[in-house]
């Protein structure tokens, strides 16, 4: 696998942290419950910039959960999410997702990738929202961000045609697209073998590292976890730090 070079001119964040969570509570009204489950409880957590982060925790923990509003797709109860010095707590909706599409890269196990279409065509996609410059130079910019994970000789390759491993990357290539400076990976190597696994994220945590982007890594496997700059564990709604 070709990973990407390093990049000494990549604009460093370092003055303010990628994300601030302070106090943040989550809950969930259940059918049949009186009292509402309390998925995530007063949870604290700094990402700073170009660093790395994990969580990770029993299926059902609510790491997926923190997650999404992690990357201002759901909001919590109670607390703050601060996004690079931008407090998004009470942010309406439209600014919320313009800083979502410029801040943040999303790469999930369960991929969204589009049947028929082609990498270069999938990796395209979020600039069809974009305008001017970017919207034109969209298939320009895919070619790029795919050469750079590996697969500037799949350009044109159905997703049927591709390996897992490969499917994966073309997941990272769209994430990255537009510069993201966090990437937020919930589960990314759940569907893989743990030679590709390792590949895919040998791949991720590089080119979070070379450009300076955080990243915040969501998984139950823990020596995963270990390659992150910190490890959080979720549990019963708390989050803690892991010092083992």
């Amino acid at each position: 696998m070709t990973l990407p070079a390093a990049d000494a001119s990549a604009p460093q964040h370092a003055a303010e942290p990628a994300v601030q969570v302070t106090g943040v509570t989550k809950r969930f009204k259940l059918r049949g419950r009186r009292d509402p489950l309390v998925v995530l409880d007063d949870i604290h957590l700094t990402v700073p910039s170009g660093g790395s982060v994990a969580i990770v925790g029993l299926s059902g923990a609510g790491k997926s959960t923190l997650l999404n509003i992690l990357g201002l797709l759901d909001r919590p109860d109670e607390g703050t999410i601060t996004v690079f010095g931008t407090d998004t707590t009470r942010l309406p909706e439209r600014q919320r997702a313009s800083l979502r599409g410029k801040t943040i890269g999303f790469v999930f196990q369960q991929l969204n990738l589009l049947s028929g279409r082609s990498a270069r065509q999938q990796v395209a996609v979020p600039l069809l929202y974009e305008g001017g410059r970017a919207l034109r130079r969209r298939g320009e910019l895919a070619d790029e961000a795919l050469t750079r994970v590996g697969l500037g000789e799949r350009l044109h390759s159905k997703v049927s045609e591709l390996s897992g491993g490969e499917q994966q990357r073309v997941a990272i290539a769209r994430a990255l697209i537009r510069d993201p400076r966090l990437i937020l990976a919930d589960e990314p190597t759940g569907a893989l073998d743990p030679v590709t696994a390792g590949q895919v994220m040998d791949l991720l945590f590089a080119t979070a590292r070379e450009d300076g982007r955080a990243l915040i890594l969501v998984t139950h496997d823990h020596a995963l976890a270990r390659r992150a700059d910190a490890v959080h564990v979720l549990d019963a709604g708390r989050l803690a730090l892991d010092e083992n």
